[in-house]
């Protein structure tokens, strides 16, 4: 397919205690690499697409390891800056039961949020593209990747590429008022905005009815009022939103809707006892980019997204390492889970 995929944000460490320990008690940490934006690209390429990563790491060898392991699934990381002090880290507890997880950021002064929104070319970073994804949590880490994400978003709209943004709201990195001001002005750049059930009311003070997101309850229906808002809002083609159902931190209900020429589809649902939920909203984005670019119907497009995103929760770690073809048996109803020999 022509046309390749850029992806800007940052690739952090990512630090968790050995199965279900908690901070406090465990004497080992399993080390990986994740970031919202690198955890969409290594999923499109695993689905065979072109795909560019594009941030800034240090050049000791923690920055070099974190390069190698988007390498290693065949993600461009020719534009990946090398510079700076530090590579951003988070620390993971899984949680259980009734226990949720819990993540601590140690990101502050990484190398891609001091890096000078001059350093990025975005005219060359972009030649060849089709689409550009990037997420909120990339504008929060600084005023300088906020301003490094808009023009981004300015010039890839200019050049007749399709821009995505994944709301991602973090409140340990940015406060609701400040999000809402950044936000509010990318968005005018954005042609499909992606978002979990709470985005919508944390970034941009959009409430869906008949909805309790504590005690597990959500209406479709009042998300896809969410997302025609939205859509409204800023002009977008799409909206697209995750909908979870949190039976405890082990099992959730997953679906999802897609919102596009004033019509809402939305997908089936799946029971998903969780192995690691962490990058189950960018399986979605990046499945859904997938389906969007490959000619599939606004329905496929999201089935495609929450059967991706299904599967990302029984896979260890932030990538979601499943192919195409995986996701499409899923979509297709092959959903026992039986040997394949």
């Amino acid at each position: 397919m022509d046309g390749k995929v850029v992806t800007f944000g940052e690739i952090m460490v990512r630090l968790t205690p050995e199965g279900y320990n908690r901070f406090t008690q465990t004497d080992r940490i399993n080390m990986t690499y994740a970031g919202a934006e690198a955890n969409v690209a290594v999923s499109l390429a695993n689905y065979g697409m072109d795909c560019v990563f594009v941030s800034k790491l240090p050049e000791h060898e923690i920055g070099q390891a974190a390069v190698n392991s988007l390498r290693r699934f065949g993600v461009d990381t020719s534009h990946v800056l090398r510079g700076g002090d530090r590579a951003g880290i988070y620390f993971l507890e899984r949680g259980a039961s009734q226990r949720p997880s819990s993540v601590i950021y140690d990101r502050k002064g990484s190398a891609v949020s001091q890096a000078s929104p001059d350093e990025f070319d975005w005219k060359s970073i972009f030649e060849g593209a089709r689409w550009f994804h990037f997420t909120g949590i990339t504008p929060a880490l600084s005023d300088n990747t906020a301003r490094a994400c808009l023009e981004a978003a300015k010039t890839a709209r200019d050049m007749g590429i399709t821009v995505s943004c994944d709301l991602n709201y973090r409140n340990k990195l940015w406060s609701r008022d400040k999000a809402r001001e950044c936000m509010s002005e990318i968005m005018r750049c954005t042609d499909v905005c992606i978002a979990n059930e709470e985005d919508a009311k944390d970034v941009f003070g959009i409430e869906a009815r008949d909805s309790d997101i504590a005690n597990g309850k959500i209406s479709p229906e009042g998300y896809a009022d969410v997302a025609m808002r939205l859509r409204e809002m800023f002009g977008l083609r799409y909206v697209a939103i995750t909908l979870r159902e949190s039976i405890n931190a082990n099992i959730n209900d997953w679906s999802g809707l897609l919102c596009g020429d004033d019509s809402c589809v939305f997908s089936k649902k799946y029971r998903i006892h969780i192995v690691d939920r962490v990058g189950g909203g960018d399986s979605f984005a990046a499945g859904l980019i997938y389906g969007l670019t490959h000619g599939f119907s606004d329905r496929d497009s999201v089935e495609f997204a929450v059967a991706a995103s299904c599967l990302k929760h029984t896979v260890e770690g932030d990538f979601n390492l499943v192919s195409a073809d995986e996701v499409l048996r899923l979509m297709g109803g092959d959903v026992g889970g039986r040997v394949r020999r």
